[in-house]
């Protein structure tokens, strides 16, 4: 990475406004040190507009920082239709495919870079190597992810009780 925009010290400003490394500091010495590791097993990936950069049910093991550009995020009905879920830029300082920093899973959603895009990414197993080198690391970023895990779900629980309920009212006003 050693183009001038992707320099540690560029990426460093982002790296600590994400939900998943907030709790590192720019100016503590053992949290840059640890970032900088982070860093160095990064990799960027530029997707032009249009490109799909995760395929819904593909496998995935790679977390994306999203740099510059704006993405669409998507996902397939029961009987194969696209719905929306949210476009997201770089200025909300968002991340996707966090879920392969835990284990090899299916992609849970489609993502399609709707401008050209750069993103920082880091493969799972290099995260989990680093993360032996670097238990804080690993500990502060599981402690985010089972926290959005856990959103996730009461959420989702949230939301089928909703769905029950209005079908309940539905059949109920058949009656």
């Amino acid at each position: 990475m050693s183009d001038e925009k992707n320099s540690f010290e560029n990426v460093l400003n982002r790296l600590v406004k994400l939900e998943m490394f907030k709790s590192f500091s720019a100016e503590n010495e053992r949290d840059r040190n640890i970032l900088k590791s982070l860093y160095d097993c990064c990799t960027v990936k530029k997707f032009k507009k249009g490109e799909l950069i995760i395929r819904e049910g593909d496998f995935g093991d790679e977390l994306y920082i999203l740099l510059s550009g704006s993405v669409f995020i998507h996902r397939k009905t029961p009987h194969g239709d696209d719905i929306a879920i949210v476009t997201l830029n770089d200025s909300m300082n968002v991340f996707f495919g966090e879920a392969a920093l835990i284990g090899k899973d299916s992609r849970s959603a489609s993502i399609t870079a709707t401008t050209d895009c750069r993103t920082l990414v880091i493969n799972g197993k290099d995260f989990e190597e680093l993360s032996e080198k670097e238990p804080l690391l690993g500990y502060r970023v599981f402690k985010c992810i089972a926290s959005r895990m856990q959103k996730s779900i009461a959420k989702a629980n949230s939301d089928i009780a909703t769905l029950y309920e209005a079908l309940f009212l539905e059949i109920e006003g058949e009656q």
